[in-house]
């Protein structure tokens, strides 16, 4: 009965099929509702304007510029002790049935010196407990895309060139990050800015991807990342 009710729920949640492996006893299935509720009167407290929306809340999750978080869609999971902060020119767009895992750090300006760009997330995009979007250069993740435990995102890049001047006085530049849709990204996988990544590619865990356009279907692991070959 817990199991069907569990299954109900989460369908009416995400709006999509949802199965719930037998063997989880029902004691752990109880638990999980008790938080599930919570979650939900914490996404009431916090977006009481976008109840409709479906948003599930953990604890200790922290939004900075809630005006410019926007939730276009319905089914938003952000687990516990995220930081979302949408400090940016775009703010943050997302599409609907978008996970955001436990300790996930969202960071859209790098520093008071320069306002960032923002961050734009389609449908079904998973992101790995623990991971961090730089997203001062702008960060775009198409849907259906997942994210690994660990990955980090930096969409900007200090200047170094003036051999006078200590680095972190030289500013900064950015070109921005684009993953396309369908894509998995291992955990503690490291994208640097001006990656352009094509619609269902793989990189492997741990691999670092630089610069640069890489094509549709293409399995990336290294460091620095390359091509190991197409799905």
């Amino acid at each position: 009965m817990i199991n069907s009710l569990f299954r109900f729920l989460a369908k009416k949640f995400k709006g999509d099929n949802f199965s719930i492996d037998p063997n989880f006893s029902a004691s752990y299935l109880i638990s999980k509702l008790n938080q599930l509720l919570w979650k939900q009167f914490r996404g009431f407290y916090n977006f009481p304007t976008n109840y409709k929306r479906k948003v599930l809340v953990g604890r200790g999750v922290v939004f900075v510029s809630k005006s410019k978080l926007k939730l276009n869609g319905y089914g938003y999971n952000f687990d516990n002790d995220s930081h979302i902060d949408a400090t940016s020119i775009n703010g943050i767009s997302m599409g609907s049935n978008v996970s955001i895992q436990k300790r996930v750090m969202i960071e859209c300006s790098g520093s008071l010196s320069k306002l960032g760009v923002g961050l734009v997330l389609g449908d079904c995009v998973g992101i790995g407990s623990h991971s961090f979007l730089g997203c001062a250069g702008g960060i775009s993740i198409g849907s259906d895309t997942i994210l690994g435990n660990f990955v980090s995102m930096h969409s900007e890049n200090h200047n170094y060139k003036d051999l006078t001047l200590p680095i972190r006085l030289q500013g900064v530049n950015s070109k921005g990050i684009r993953i396309g849709s369908n894509c998995w990204i291992g955990a503690k996988a490291t994208i640097l800015d001006g990656v352009n990544l094509g619609n269902g590619c793989i990189v492997a865990a741990g691999a670092v991807v630089i610069e640069g356009d890489y094509p549709e279907n293409s399995i990336l692991g290294g460091i620095p990342a390359r091509i190991l070959k197409t799905r």
